[in-house]
């Protein structure tokens, strides 16, 4: 069952790289997650959202809100395509145990074994606040500007 929004946010804890990983509890009290699922690395549409999230990392940051960047690609993958893009937000990596997160999260697509485009915005208090899921292989084009929408929203 895929979280909605007004459900709690299902706690996750990700490789990032090393030993480094992020925690939803890290976010506890302090900031917004925006929890941004993808299918793959080094993929077109995946590229564009990638750098359209860049792009407006100021605005979500202004926002109270850091910005998570998930798919079941291994740590060194996410690693290696991030500083490819020159991006400043966190890539997380749910390849082991594989894809557990998108599972907690209900975005996980059993038939290529990687998320479907899943993303949700969780409060300071761990609240999902907003959420949009395209199941097709397709740019999330709103997903900025609804995101901000919500963020504007919740002051």
């Amino acid at each position: 069952m895929t979280v909605r929004t007004g459900d709690a946010a299902p706690e996750f804890d990700l490789a990032v790289s090393g030993s480094e990983r992020v925690r939803l509890l890290d976010f506890r009290g302090r900031s917004n997650v925006l929890l941004v699922f993808h299918p793959f690395a080094f993929t077109p549409v995946c590229e564009d959202e990638a750098r359209d999230l860049q792009e407006n990392l100021p605005a979500f940051r202004d926002a109270g809100t850091e910005i998570v960047f998930v798919s079941c690609d291994p740590p060194a993958a996410r690693q290696a395509w991030k500083k490819q893009i020159g991006a400043d937000f966190t890539f997380a990596s749910d390849f082991w145990p594989h894809g557990v997160t998108a599972k907690a999260y209900g975005v996980f697509n059993e038939a290529n074994g990687a998320p479907h485009r899943g993303t949700f915005l969780i409060d300071s208090g761990g609240t999902v606040i907003w959420s949009l899921v395209k199941e097709r292989d397709e740019r999330r084009t709103e997903l900025v500007p609804d995101s901000l929408h919500a963020l504007a929203d919740t002051k």
